[in-house]
């Protein structure tokens, strides 16, 4: 029989999680409306400085440069000082980043804008993953990670919704500047409401050595580089791709953006909370769902390849968005069964490092095959790439984690 007492402190900590789970996650959603206002943006970038597809993915890789440089010196900021200090200034980092972005009157000035603010986004993840490790219990971190990851997915959404959105009343950027205000706000707002973390002062410097000896962790990684591509590509070339093959309007892309990220977030929290439910080691439940994530995928940028009407096109990014978007909070939770606790930040860093460089990589070569070969086969590079990924996961399973390490088992 559950005691008063018993009740009154489970509610307690269902108060503390969800109150820590909200502040987390609105950070996210207002850090991502900023970042990703550049991709719902790109047919407006390329109609206002005469844009080639192939230049349109330089701005994409412009912006996922500026977070790769920064991102692992920012992983380790955030074991050293804390989420709470790195998170708050990296908020407004983003507000100064979509600023610039929509006074840029250049595409070379664009190319500088996008990389400053893509440096502010390298904040986000390690930040906000470091904080759900530090403050969440450990039976319900990966149920955690689902929903704040849906933060990226919903402030991809709602970014496309206000940049096409106002660009039809008002201009495209109309929606970088109210961006810019909700990120000064939200900034604020979590400095004063987190309280998820002591003092930063006491943390140390992450020790990269160690990781190096971590092959499971490489081989994440490895396959986190294929994962990247199709995700930062899709998400870089839905509305282009709407606009330009299928022979819909821009609103109606922004629509279809929407939804891929609506099914992302499904995706996410789904899949989060089937981690923590399923039975069975950690490493390899969690591995074995992001494996069928990724094959799926694969098969799904087939079906996208072929679908040429609006509606057929919307039905397929949605079922796209479910499993490419869908797979990073697995992708997190999969590393945090790799890694000891107290290198969290620098793991996902490096981990974030993976998914950012395929998708340095990615963009342009896709504009490029798009613009000599057509937007079909464009989209069975990423198939291919994914299919790649799921080899490399299969590995991740198969490997032996270092004798020393401990990781965070999520369990």
């Amino acid at each position: 029989m559950v005691s008063v007492m018993d009740l009154q402190h489970s509610q307690f900590l269902d108060r503390s999680y969800w109150r820590t789970v909200s502040v987390i996650t609105l950070w996210q959603i207002s850090a991502s409306i900023c970042y990703y206002a550049v991709f719902a943006a790109t047919p407006f970038f390329r109609d206002a400085f005469g844009l080639s597809r192939f230049e349109v993915g330089v701005v994409v890789t412009g912006l996922t440069l500026g977070y790769a440089v920064f991102l692992l010196p920012l992983g380790a900021a955030t074991d050293r000082y804390g989420e709470h200090r790195t998170l708050f200034l990296g908020l407004l980092g983003l507000a100064v980043g979509v600023l610039l972005v929509a006074g840029a009157p250049s595409y070379a000035l664009l190319l500088c804008a996008v990389f400053v603010l893509g440096s502010a986004y390298g904040t986000a993840i390690p930040g906000t993953n470091k904080a759900v490790f530090d403050s969440i219990d450990l039976s319900r971190q990966n149920t955690a990670i689902g929903i704040k990851q849906v933060g990226v997915t919903a402030g991809s959404g709602i970014s496309a919704l206000l940049v096409t959105g106002l660009a039809t009343v008002i201009s495209w950027q109309a929606g970088f500047l109210l961006a810019a205000v909700l990120a000064v706000v939200v900034a604020f707002a979590f400095f004063v409401l987190y309280d998820g973390e002591a003092d930063g002062s006491s943390g140390t410097v992450p020790n990269f050595r160690r990781l190096a000896s971590n092959t499971p962790y490489y081989m994440l990684s490895a396959a986190g580089f294929f994962l990247g591509a199709a995700l930062f590509t899709t998400t870089g070339y839905t509305i282009l791709y709407i606009e330009e093959s299928v022979g819909a309007s821009v609103v109606f892309g922004g629509y279809v953006f929407a939804l891929v990220q609506l099914f992302g977030s499904v995706g996410r929290v789904l899949t989060g909370w089937l981690a923590d439910v399923l039975p069975g080691e950690p490493r390899l439940r969690i591995t074995m769902i992001l494996i069928a994530q990724t094959f799926a995928s694969a098969s799904l940028f087939v079906v996208v390849s072929m679908s040429n009407t609006p509606l057929a096109s919307a039905i397929a990014f949605s079922a796209l968005g479910f499993f490419v978007l869908g797979n990073t909070g697995i992708y997190y939770s999969c590393m945090a069964t790799l890694v000891p606790a107290d290198e969290m930040g620098a793991a996902t860093a490096g981990s974030q490092l993976a998914l950012i460089t395929g998708a340095l990589v990615a963009p342009p070569v896709f504009g490029r095959l798009a613009d000599g070969f057509g937007y079909r086969v464009s989209w069975l590079f990423l198939g291919a790439g994914s299919a790649i990924a799921g080899v490399l996961l299969v590995g991740v399973i198969r490997a032996e984690l270092p004798s020393s390490k401990q990781p965070t088992t999520l369990d």
